[in-house]
């Protein structure tokens, strides 16, 4: 069954950055706290969407470049009771390049959001199989903006979080529930606006609460899925002189909190091969979305299947995204029938 599980993680990072709510690349969880002894784990993701929209007769062309993403974690035994964890990944991200030479009203307009992230968790073990979770995030994030008649640049922005949680296991059915908190995490940042001008700026990535959950349900076959509710409605990116006179609006917002629903089931073949299949959902809200982020929920199907040789494990998965339409805030674009595809490798290995 310990083979099973990882290929939900692999399918999770198969999807990274599918337009799940918010500028999302990572879903947080605290699965490696539950690998056995100690391990270490190497995960490559590939999302290429194609999202296009139109406005004023016009098309925008294909505006979310593909993007990669990584992960890299570490686990060990700390005693009998006690297990820590280092997680390095990519909390957030965003990538937007309007292609030019084009009649859409942002042609030419590109953006990047980039992050990184140090976590370090442990898990102490009570009696009657309840464990708690606690542990420090130190996350770094920088932005970059062209839109016509406006740049910003930001610098590298580091700060503190935190998490905690708790969880219940029940070995002899393979079962397990994790609940966790994430804080949000205030970043001060330091901008050059329009190439000449130094502001400063606040920008909050949202608190968020994550619930993993598995079981068995038959001999060799698991039933695994995450409920993840982010705090979106708080993302605010405000820069001064975007936003002068006051009123005009920042730069990037989202109206509503965000739910992510995931679903899976795995089976063990023989003791070598063994794979799973994964459906996602984020529900729309039915706003108006900014002209950075013209996506409103998904679903998805995923398949991933895990080799294992000795004391490694590799897997591999895949995931097809359907991105939820949208209309855009300023120009009244209709984003339709867009959608992504997303590959991923993970190696773990127990010594």
């Amino acid at each position: 069954m310990k083979r099973i599980l990882t290929t939900a993680a692999a399918l999770a990072a198969a999807a990274s950055g599918a337009h799940a709510g918010g500028v999302e690349r990572s879903s947080q969880s605290v699965a490696i706290l539950f690998e056995e002894g100690r391990y270490t784990e190497l995960s490559f993701g590939s999302f290429s969407p194609d999202i296009s929209g139109t406005a004023f007769g016009a098309s925008s062309g294909d505006m979310a470049p593909s993007f990669t993403s990584y992960s890299l974690g570490y686990k060990m035994d700390v005693g009998d009771r006690m297990d820590f964890a280092l997680v390095i990944d990519q909390p957030i991200g965003a990538d937007v390049d309007y292609p030019a030479g084009t009649f859409y009203p942002l042609a030419g307009s590109t953006a990047k959001l980039t992050s990184s992230a140090i976590t370090a968790l442990l898990r102490y073990q009570f009696g009657g199989n309840i464990s708690a979770i606690g542990g420090l995030r130190y996350e770094t994030v920088k932005g970059v903006v062209a839109l016509p008649g406006y740049t910003l640049s930001t610098n590298n922005d580091r700060e503190l979080g935190y998490v905690v949680g708790v969880a219940w296991e029940k070995p002899e059915i393979a079962a397990r529930v994790a609940l966790t908190y994430n804080s949000s995490i205030t970043h001060s940042l330091e901008a050059l606006e329009l190439g000449a001008i130094e502001t400063t700026f606040d920008t909050e990535v949202p608190q968020s609460v994550n619930l993993e959950f598995q079981t068995g349900i038959a001999k060799d076959t698991l039933l695994f899925g995450s409920i993840r509710w982010v705090d979106w409605s708080v993302f605010d990116i405000s820069p001064p002189i975007y936003t002068s006179p006051p009123g005009s609006g920042p730069l990037v917002a989202y109206p509503k909190d965000r739910v992510t629903y995931n679903l899976g089931i795995g089976r063990r073949f023989n003791e070598t091969w063994s794979g799973a299949v994964l459906v996602g959902y984020e529900p729309s809200d039915g706003e108006l979305s900014g002209n950075l982020g013209p996506t409103d929920g998904y679903k998805s199907i995923g398949l991933a299947a895990t080799y294992s040789l000795a004391n490694m494990k590799i897997t591999g998965g895949v995931r097809y995204v359907d991105v939820g339409d949208t209309t855009t805030n300023i120009l009244g674009g209709n984003f339709t029938d867009n959608s992504g595809v997303g590959l991923g490798v993970k190696v773990g290995y127990t010594f």
